[in-house]
């Protein structure tokens, strides 16, 4: 391991996200979610054994088709959700269909295949990306995939609960509809968080450092969850490369 740190930027973000779910729960994630796959797993060996846990498109999931899944969620049974998006604002709503001029996109993407509907449904969902930069966290998101905040007459079970970077964790504000930093992960700093960030942060005088992953958390990912997830083929090549073995 080359990172003085002792852990690389995937096995942290795989540490936070796994801190975010709860015991007895039913968290999710959909599929090509690598780093919230490896979370909940993670957490099922560590703090919540008796979570019930949903990875789509894997052995890890009770049943086979995507329409069950969005079923569940609208009958309020989804307690956490993990998603991602090209661009997320500070109104918590997160792009990933296109960029640019909506009526003359410069780029377009698959898109959420249910993930707006979730984004009402789950009670928490918590927003993950994998780079932190202006370009990414923005003022304002080109193309609302989802809409984070609403008003309170619209019907919603959940939305956001925090967005989780390689940089550190910002948590949403349901009452003035917006992101805050919440804390700065190891490495970093507070100006280098802002000066990555498309929007004003707030008072961040007494934001804490985030608690870094613990010995017996990297020693759970490495020496039970990494040989799990390549004997059942979750998203195996990425782990290979992605965690470190034990």
């Amino acid at each position: 391991m080359s990172d003085p740190r002792g852990y690389n930027d995937d096995e942290l973000m795989a540490v936070l996200l796994s801190r975010e779910v709860r015991d007895g729960e039913v968290s999710a994630c959909g599929a090509l979610s690598q780093i919230p796959a490896t979370g909940l797993l993670l957490a099922k060996h560590t703090h919540a054994p008796e979570a019930e846990l949903i990875i789509l498109n894997t052995v890890f999931r009770p049943f086979h088709t995507s329409r069950q899944f969005h079923f569940l969620a609208q009958r309020g049974e989804l307690g956490l959700f993990f998603v991602s998006g090209v661009q997320i604002d500070r109104r918590g709503n997160y792009n990933l269909h296109q960029l640019g001029d909506p009526d003359h996109p410069t780029l377009r993407f698959p898109g959420g295949y249910g993930g707006g509907m979730i984004y009402y449904c789950a009670h928490r969902t918590v927003v993950f990306r994998t780079e932190h930069t202006r370009r990414s966290l923005v003022e304002k998101v080109d193309f609302v995939s989802a809409a984070g905040h609403t008003a309170p007459d619209v019907l919603r079970l959940g939305g956001p609960s925090k967005v989780v970077t390689p940089k550190a964790t910002l948590r949403f504000e349901s009452g003035p509809g917006e992101l805050r930093l919440e804390s700065v992960h190891p490495g970093h700093g507070i100006d280098d968080v802002q000066a990555n960030t498309g929007f004003d942060l707030g008072d961040t005088s007494a934001v804490p450092a985030t608690e870094a992953p613990t010995a017996h958390e990297l020693h759970v990912l490495r020496t039970v969850v990494r040989p799990l997830m390549l004997e059942t083929g979750t998203y195996a090549r990425w782990v290979e490369r992605a965690i470190a073995p034990g």
